[in-house]
């Protein structure tokens, strides 16, 4: 099976089942090629631990639940090439007891439901590829499914194709705040997307080329932020840039589920520079025809480059600078300062 170049350069595979030990008896947990992160993050007791994650490629499904706050994942070296978390299984991949498939939360690669989380300098990617898996046709395959609030990923790459980032709440009624900066975000069809209020400061979003006749090829963005929740995702000071040709991607387009069809996506990205990868005419979409764009709350301010060219401004609505105030880092996070 074809893997990513990331992985081959990312070091020894680790191995499940081996449970690392606490060092000196201190607050910290070493991981190393050999040992599992999930077996690390199942010896943890009390808040406020840390697992260092040591170089290595280990290839591993990570849960951490809601009854582990305050926990760090912090990569040894802090290049978070050196250490990678991965697996492969989509939507679609049937489960090994023949209970069903895993469905697009159920694929991830990393969950997390706990509150106070605090990951630096690894990567967390699911590389399960469409053209291996021609018979399986729920093809999201999520890297990370985050909720719990006060989450935050700093020099985190999250790589994967379809779904790669689900930045969800805890349930329908929260607004669990997420915050991701100095990270590197790629995929190919709606890879950052749910009901978070999310904050990308300084991140790199990367859109993959993929091998389709039709456009768009595929969206950054998919927010399904609910209706009584002020603040969606907020991307500012970032760079897009794309593998696809130009005029490839949409920034984004709605998502309304059906077990939420109340709704109401959010999203704005400011002050980030668009490469040519984004069509600049029309770079919203609709997801589904009852649920149009143009009723959302998508907004922009004072993006630069070539894929926020404002050729059909009915088609960019632009925050006021008396509106830009509303959207920043500090608004959306309210008293938590990560």
């Amino acid at each position: 099976m074809r893997r990513r170049a990331f992985l081959a350069a990312a070091g020894a595979l680790g191995v499940l089942g081996a449970t690392p030990a606490f060092a000196g008896g201190r607050r910290v947990l070493h991981v190393r090629p050999g040992d599992s992160v999930q077996a690390a993050v199942d010896a943890v007791t009390g808040a406020g631990r840390t697992i260092v994650v040591h170089p290595g490629t280990y290839r591993e499904v990570v849960n951490i639940p809601a009854d582990k706050p305050g926990l760090t994942l912090l990569g040894a070296t802090r290049d978070p090439r050196d250490a990678v978390i991965v697996f492969d299984r989509a939507n679609g991949t049937r489960k090994p007891d023949g209970s069903g498939t895993y469905g697009t939360a159920g694929s991830a690669t990393f969950t997390s439901a706990a509150p106070g989380l605090t990951v630096h300098g690894l990567t967390l990617a699911n590389d399960w590829l469409r053209a291996d898996h021609p018979d399986i046709t729920g093809t999201q395959a999520v890297a990370a499914y985050v909720t719990g609030d006060r989450s935050s990923f700093t020099h985190v790459r999250l790589l994967a194709h379809q779904d790669t980032l689900f930045a969800d709440t805890t349930d329908l009624t929260a607004f669990d705040r997420q915050y991701y900066r100095d990270c590197y975000i790629e995929g190919d069809v709606d890879f950052v997307f749910g009901r978070a209020t999310a904050v990308f400061e300084r991140c790199h979003f990367h859109t993959l080329d993929r091998d389709v006749a039709f456009k768009p090829e595929g969206m950054v963005f998919a927010p399904s932020t609910a209706r009584a929740n002020p603040h969606g995702f907020l991307a500012l000071r970032g760079r897009v840039t794309s593998g696809a040709q130009d005029g490839a991607y949409k920034i984004a387009r709605p998502w309304v589920p059906s077990y939420e069809t109340t709704a109401w996506p959010s999203l704005v990205v400011r002050e980030t520079e668009l490469g040519p990868g984004i069509d600049a005419v029309a770079p919203y979409v609709d997801m589904r025809e009852a649920y149009p764009w143009q009723s959302m709350r998508f907004r922009e301010y004072r993006n630069t480059g070539p894929g926020a060219e404002i050729t059909v401004p009915e088609n960019r609505p632009q925050l006021t600078d008396t509106e830009a105030v509303s959207h920043t880092r500090a608004a959306y996070l309210g008293d938590w300062c990560p």
